[in-house]
This record gives C-alpha cells, structure tokens and sequence, in this order.
C-alpha cells in the first residue's frame, strides 16, 4: 500500500532515544495531514533497539522496523530503507534528532511546490573539535570537486522525490554514497538551511578516526579523483624532468657539470618521467574502467508528476535557496 510521505531512520543502538524519536517525529507528521509511515532500519543493533522498535510497531502500524542482518554501516542501512519505502516522497533523517524534526512540514511543502529534492544544509554544527570540523571542511571540498556540486554544509537529512528514488536504485554500485549520488543524479533541487541540535540521549557513534575513514571510502567509492591525481602528478613530473634535463645539458654543454653526472641525472629523469607517465596513463585508463564498472545510467529523464505543467521551469546549476526565515524556523527543534 502506497503513502504519501516514507520517514526513513537508519538506527544503531539507540535504546534510549528510539521512543522519544518516534514520538516526536510523528508528533510533526500527524499536523501535516498526509499519509505516512516510518522506516525504521535497524543496522545491527546491539542493545534493545530493535525490540523498542517491534513493540513501537505493535502500537503503530505506520512503523515499520527493517532488521537488518548485522551492523552493515549506515549507508547500507539507508539504501535498504530506499528499497523497503513505499512513499511518494522519502525523507531520510537520524534517529537522534539532532535533524529537527520540525522542518518536516516545510520540506513537503516545498515538495508539493515541485521540487524534487529538497536538501537540508547545516548552518551550524553541534558541539565538534577543531580537527574534526576542518577534516569534515576537507572532505566536503574533495567531494565536491569529485561530484562536481555543492557540499559545504551537506547532509543526510533529505526529502526525495519517488522519481529520484527510482533513479538512485538504477545507480548499482555497492559502494554508495548518498549524499554524493542525490547530486549526481541532479533533478530539481532547493536547499533550506538549519542548525544542529545537540543530541538529548546517548552518544555520537562518530569519532575522528571512523570520520577519517568513512571520507577515504566515500571519496575512493564515489569518484575516480584518486586516480586522475595519480595521471596528473605523473605528467607533471615528466614536465618537471624535461625542465630539469634540460637545465642538465645545458650547464654540460657551457663546461659546468661534473664529469658523468649529465649523464646519470639525465638517465634517471627519463627513465623516471617514463615510468611515472606510464602510471599515469595506466590510471586514467582504470579511472575510465572504474566509471563503467558501476553501471550508473547514460541519462536520466525528468517526468512531470500528475497535475504538474509539462513546462514548468528547470532549475540547473547550483540548487536553489529556500527563504531562511520560512525555513529555519523551529530548527533547533
């Protein structure tokens, strides 16, 4: 049975928050006067989770708890959320609500304005160390310039439309990356922004080694950057070597160089520039292998949704901007 709207909550021991969590998502959801149901994806728990979901289930048949069958990670548990959600529109969020909760109406009402990806941007961050905000700065930076979008502020906290849905399951790679494919796979798109809350039971499961990582996986998983600096780095260094060959010969040639060292600095930089280029070639070749191994499609095409107009406006280029003060309100939820 379809619903309007799926609430998608990857979960991993949160025992102590689940049933507040639940409550007060559904608190937001009962005031927007559509259908809905709640995804539950519990991702290996190894406390009592899980059971706190079966009982929330037994009382609510709108929540509907997806065990998975060991701690998968939490970009497996999202993905089986996106193939167990029968909604027209997924709204992916964290079970500790630290994503407010209260930006739900308005994510769906921009929906039914006609956006097809409405993706909610951190304007400020809970409580983080130094480090860890600038190796999330970094990771942000390289991914954006791997997807070729934006990701200052980017998260996981966002509603899709079924089409997007639709188009992120013909993307078959196993190694995912949520955020990075939703801006792949482009679609109309509008940012509002919103702060962090501070987590009111538990404990992060994040620390800086598991950030540092989940961004080296994501950034390898999701582009072929690493491989294309590798040809750039092996190219630049036979432009270096021709450079410095030639300053070699030229100081040979004027009586200035010792007797046999033009002859091995100018052996060592060819045979160097050679072996590197070689890497380099060989890189870009397994950077193009490493895109068609993921069978992500040619093409993607927009329909319109029923009672839509055929010639509405695209947006293209940078998502568009949804009005801070309508957007932001609540958001400390």
């Amino acid at each position: 049975m379809s619903v309007d709207i799926s609430v998608v909550i990857p979960v991993y021991n949160e025992e102590p928050a689940i049933e507040h969590s639940l409550e007060v998502v559904r608190g937001h959801l009962d005031k927007i006067g559509r259908s809905y149901e709640l995804v539950c994806v519990d991702d290996g728990s190894r406390d009592r989770t899980l059971e706190r979901l079966v009982a929330a289930a037994a009382a609510d048949p709108r929540v509907r708890p997806v065990p998975l069958a060991r701690n998968f990670g939490k970009e497996a548990a999202m993905a089986a959320g996106l193939d167990e959600a029968r909604g027209r529109a997924l709204i992916f969020m964290d079970a500790d609500l630290q994503h407010p909760p209260s930006l739900i109406a308005r994510m769906v009402e921009l929906w039914a304005e006609g956006y097809d990806v409405v993706s909610a941007v951190k304007e400020t961050r809970a409580r983080e160390s130094l480090l860890y905000r600038m190796m999330t700065w970094v990771f942000n930076a390289l991914m954006a310039g791997a997807a070729r979008g934006h990701f200052r502020g980017a998260s996981d906290f966002k509603l899709i439309d079924r089409q997007v849905v639709d188009a992120l399951k013909q993307c078959a790679e196993r190694n995912r990356f949520f955020r990075g494919l939703v801006t792949w796979v482009g679609f109309r798109t509008i940012e509002i922004p919103f702060a962090v809350a501070e987590r009111l039971h538990g404990t992060t499961k994040w620390s800086l080694v598991g950030l540092i990582r989940y961004s080296i996986r994501n950034l390898i998983a999701f582009s072929a950057l690493p491989l294309k600096m590798v040809s750039a780095m092996g190219f630049g260094t036979l432009v270096f070597a021709a450079g410095l060959g030639a300053q070699t010969l030229w100081r040979y040639l004027h009586g200035e160089a010792l007797s046999g060292f033009t002859t091995v600095i100018l052996l060592q930089l060819i045979l160097g520039g050679l072996m590197l280029t070689s890497v380099g070639v060989i890189a870009l070749y397994m950077a193009v292998i490493y895109d068609e191994v993921k069978h992500r499609p040619m093409f993607l095409v927009r329909r319109p949704r029923p009672g839509e107009d055929g010639g509405a406006r695209e947006d293209r280029g940078a998502p568009a901007r949804a009005d801070a003060d309508r957007a932001g309100s609540g958001a400390d939820g």
